[in-house]
């Protein structure tokens, strides 16, 4: 993996707001608003998290395979690449970048034991794979991904407010049910959470934000994302999306044969 994230892949695809919130017109025609495309990738993150849950992966690669279910949609339609099949590779495909391989058929296993009572969500070996080598076109072969969680830590220390990084840690989760991965630089995104739990925690990081002299309009645009994120969606952080909520949507995308 390269070092330097300015020197990564990972800065160079990063994108505007207006790129990655993008309803395609074959899903438009489906009848998929763009909250519904955005509750569709939030209900598949926790799907992500569940299975991740069952296989026992580090969140390092939850995290890098939501990333990957994120940005293949900055490019491919969901009526065309299925999230119901699109997740479970994510996750597989980012085991492996990881380095920490889940096996496809360990997938297949939970896969079935958690939706056995939805058949649009079973798939078998083969369709992993194949959707593997899809996805590995669709993100141009980009698998590097930095994430917030080392930032994070190392500025944790530095502002000597280690208490509060449970708290922090827990906003940097939740910002993977956004897009701001795919729009903003991981340490921006650990400063934004920094800057939430230092307001909840009643902490004053006043001059430390200061002497650090970054961009703090940006710092507290992203804040604000991840606190209207709370404010609009009001989902609960273990079940995700109720079924009456989600599935009436998921129901416009078709089905695997």
């Amino acid at each position: 993996m390269a070092a330097n994230f300015w020197a990564s892949s990972h800065y160079r695809q990063l994108l505007d707001q207006d790129d990655v919130d993008v309803v395609h017109q074959v899903d438009k025609e489906r009848g998929i608003t763009q909250d519904e495309f955005r509750l569709i990738k939030i209900h598949m993150s926790f799907h992500i998290w569940r299975l991740a849950q069952q296989v026992k992966v580090r969140q390092r690669v939850i995290a890098t395979a939501t990333t990957y279910f994120r940005r293949v949609y900055t490019k491919k339609s969901m009526t065309e690449f299925d999230p119901r099949i699109v997740a479970p590779t994510c996750l597989y495909l980012a085991s492996k970048a990881e380095e920490s391989t889940v096996q496809a058929r360990l997938l297949v296993f939970y896969i079935k034991k958690m939706c056995c009572s939805d058949k649009r969500y079973l798939f078998e070996i083969k369709d992993i794979l194949e959707m593997e080598m899809k996805l590995l076109d669709a993100l141009d072969y980009y698998l590097v991904v930095f994430h917030p969680y080392r930032p994070l830590l190392q500025l944790l220390q530095d502002a000597g407010i280690t208490d509060l990084t449970q708290c922090a840690w827990g906003l940097v989760n939740d910002t993977y049910k956004t897009d701001l991965i795919l729009i903003h630089p991981p340490y921006m995104i650990a400063l934004a959470c920094i800057y939430i739990a230092s307001v909840l925690k009643d902490k004053d990081t006043t001059s430390w934000f200061e002497e650090l002299r970054v961009d703090m309009n940006v710092v507290k645009n992203i804040a604000m994302e991840v606190l209207d994120f709370y404010d609009t969606y009001k989902i609960d952080p273990t079940k995700g999306l109720p079924d009456d909520r989600i599935n009436p949507i998921m129901n416009k995308l078709a089905s695997k044969n």
